[in-house]
């Protein structure tokens, strides 16, 4: 299925590692509910306005390529806060891969997993297959469109318990899209891995793209719920439990 040597295993987590329907269903709609109130409480905080930054600037971007975002207010707080409140939703709406946006979404998930509101979901093999691979010396990192801190709140609020102690590295797109094969390189650099010892485990065939042309093996992951992928010539897996078993 993969051959030696694999040092590394590079995971997606929707449709991978946690059911799709937890992302888009729960989390989506968490973020949406609590955004107003959210930036509300915390927009003089140096972080939020400096995800604030990141949406005008892509805001800015919308407008230029003529794709009509909902306009931002400059008058008045509450306007701006309206306003902003409405653009995210846009994006959110688009399932942008907006940094910003995904920056944003964490600080609120946080929120929620703190309180105890969340708690992620994973499939019932990912735990079993986190101890054989870490007891087989591979190490196990993670490359979500979500922000590092949002990966590492699900993983450490998850149905099997806290599972972030298996989990050296975290990669999000300020480390590149997903689709890009750079991205795969610079997550090589940054782990000090050569890309041919690393694999890349996702549910969509683009990111496996990439992945393969940067000279990462590759799995496509086929969960209950996950969106249907064109034909290709991935192998194609339903749960970890044949992974270096």
């Amino acid at each position: 299925m993969l051959r030696e040597p694999v040092r590394t295993i590079l995971l997606d987590i929707e449709g991978t590692t946690t059911p799709l329907a937890f992302v888009h269903h729960t989390l989506f709609p968490y973020a949406r509910s609590h955004i107003a109130d959210f930036l509300e409480q915390h927009r003089a905080s140096p972080d939020v306005r400096a995800d604030l930054a990141g949406l005008r600037q892509e805001y800015l971007a919308d407008v230029k390529a003529a794709l009509n975002p909902p306009a931002l207010g400059y008058d008045s707080p509450p306007s701006q806060l309206e306003s902003t409140v409405a653009y995210i939703e846009w994006l959110m709406a688009r399932d942008r891969k907006s940094t910003a946006l995904k920056s944003l979404q964490g600080k609120i998930w946080e929120e929620g997993y703190q309180s105890s509101t969340l708690l992620a979901p994973v499939f019932d093999d990912v735990p079993c297959a986190f101890d054989r691979w870490s007891r087989q010396n591979r190490t196990i990192a993670i490359f979500s469109s979500g922000s590092v801190l949002g990966q590492q709140l699900l993983f450490s609020h998850t149905t099997a318990g806290d599972l972030t102690p298996y989990i050296s590295a975290y990669f999000d797109t300020t480390t590149g899209a997903k689709i890009d094969a750079s991205s795969y390189e610079q997550v090589a650099v940054r782990l000090e891995r050569s890309t041919h010892d690393m694999a890349f485990i996702s549910d969509a065939t683009a990111e496996l793209d990439a992945a393969s042309s940067a000279g990462l093996q590759v799995l496509l992951c086929e969960r209950t719920g996950n969106r249907l992928q064109p034909p290709g010539p991935y192998t194609r897996i339903s749960d970890f439990r044949a992974i270096f078993s």
